[in-house]
């Protein structure tokens, strides 16, 4: 990322956790990862299951913290959660006993805002307008993570941190819900650290990708994407598409 501003700094970063699973003793997940990722790109991380992806995204919410090596976001190191970075997750985390106002509304509130932002510039953005009212238990899958988005949005991030958050919606969802990520990417500029197993979602939304090794995780490959933006659904249909498909596929079974 030569001549661009780093919004992140992974500088050989290990990974340990000293109660392993089923009291086996420490487990070695990340081992010596190092990479930078400039302000306003989108870069996606591939990787076997269990490799570490989610844990390099836990380090960079501030939910965890590395065992050895330096980690910063726009030039300091990770102190913790903060308003700047958001977190979409699989499983949409909307609490079920909040109107979708109030879901979206709850990070202004907690810290105090007033008065308190206006919601329906979110709902618009996320293609959701007129439903403040309705409860989660009444949306659908991906309304569910439409909202779940527009809560981080209404915080006016610096960094989108998204794992797997499209991976329990049905194939023509995920789609709509991928497109959604690219215009909002597009509009406001974040920069996104996205984590899945779709390498074709790999493609269709990344700068470039890193591609993990099996556990403990080394860095294996980082794949650039070929593509301009912005990018609709045509763009999986072009032959560069097709072709990063298939180099990043090989990379991730040179990688296992």
């Amino acid at each position: 990322m030569t001549g661009q501003h780093h919004a992140i700094q992974f500088s050989e970063v290990s990974k340990v956790f000293f109660n392993g699973p089923g009291g086996k003793g420490p487990l070695s997940v990340l081992h010596d990862i190092s990479f930078s990722i400039g302000t306003g790109e989108f870069v996606v991380i591939l990787g076997p299951s269990g490799c570490g992806k989610s844990t390099i995204l836990n380090i960079l919410a501030g939910f965890a913290r590395q065992s050895s090596g330096e980690v910063t976001l726009f030039g300091r190191p990770v102190g913790g959660p903060s308003p700047e970075y958001g977190m979409v997750f699989q499983e949409d985390s909307l609490f079920p006993w909040l109107t979708v106002k109030d879901n979206i509304l709850f990070g202004p509130h907690c810290r105090g805002e007033n008065p308190l932002p206006d919601v329906s510039a979110c709902l618009e953005l996320v293609n959701l307008p007129g439903i403040e009212q309705f409860l989660p238990h009444q949306l659908s899958g991906g309304m569910k993570q439409r909202i779940a988005l527009a809560r981080l949005l209404i915080n006016h991030p610096r960094l989108l941190l998204m794992d797997e958050p499209f991976g329990a919606l049905d194939a023509q969802t995920r789609e709509d819900m991928q497109e959604l990520v690219v215009s909002v990417q597009m509009k406001y500029g974040p920069t996104v650290v996205f984590v899945t197993h779709d390498v074709d979602e790999a493609v269709f939304l990344a700068d470039r990708i890193l591609v993990l090794s099996t556990r403990p995780a080394t860095l294996s490959e980082v794949i650039p994407v070929p593509a301009t933006r912005p990018r609709d659904a045509r763009w999986r249909e072009e032959a560069l598409f097709h072709r990063a498909v298939s180099d990043v596929r090989h990379a991730l079974k040179k990688s296992m």
